[in-house]
């Protein structure tokens, strides 16, 4: 007998983030790697299939592979074949993370892993006068229904990447622009918990309404 597959579309809404600076694409770049470690994920594979304990686990992926600002970059995708069409701005992808960082979300939600880890676009003013950086807020991607510990785990990581770039295009020289569609809100939890541990952008569409109150 053959099965039938199943098909659920759940529409979202992702916000774009978008930081300026006036520091040379070579240089925005030479900052990022500085700032992170470098791995490949089959490394990180071969070392979770070793018989250690989770603590020991986390315990060499620090010391092996995780950078300054608790990245590791893992793929860097080169878009320079776009010159064949006549584009000359520099443009490079790169996938990064922290599978420590991941599992804080995937424990909560196994779809998380469609977005982590996440990616960084980086591009050349076409007068060559600056960079941008560009991504999506990594909640606003995986947090597309109620989930507060998900929504937690998501946005700790959303400002440790903020943070990277920050650091990386000179906090003192950039523009950031928050790209998110008409009528998104922002909110609080309203559940007692520390000033600003669960604030933030609510980007997905999706309204939480338990325990939640607007933000005036």
């Amino acid at each position: 007998m053959i099965s039938e597959a199943s098909i659920e579309t759940k529409p979202f809404s992702g916000a774009r983030i978008t930081v300026h600076t006036g520091r040379a694409f070579d240089d925005v770049q030479h900052s990022l790697r500085s700032l992170m470690g470098a791995v490949k994920v089959s490394e990180i594979v071969a070392l979770a299939k070793e018989p250690i304990s989770e603590a020991e686990f986390a315990r060499l992926v620090e010391e092996r592979y995780v950078g300054k600002s608790g990245f590791m970059l893992f793929a860097e995708i080169d878009h320079s074949w776009i010159s064949k069409y006549g584009i000359t701005q520099r443009m490079v992808r790169w996938i990064l993370g922290n599978p420590l960082y991941a599992i804080t979300m995937i424990r909560h939600d196994i779809t998380a892993g469609l977005f982590a880890p996440v990616e960084l676009l980086v591009t050349e003013d076409a007068n060559r006068g600056g960079t941008t950086v560009t991504y999506v807020r990594p909640s606003s991607l995986i947090v597309i229904e109620e989930n507060f510990p998900l929504l937690a785990a998501a946005q700790s990581v959303d400002s440790k990447l903020a943070a990277l770039v920050a650091e990386a295009a000179d906090s003192a020289n950039q523009m950031v622009k928050s790209h998110v569609k008409p009528g998104e809100e922002r909110w609080r939890d309203d559940r007692g918990a520390a000033p600003g541990a669960w604030r933030g952008e609510h980007a997905t569409g999706i309204e939480f309404r338990r325990r939640i109150r607007r933000v005036e």
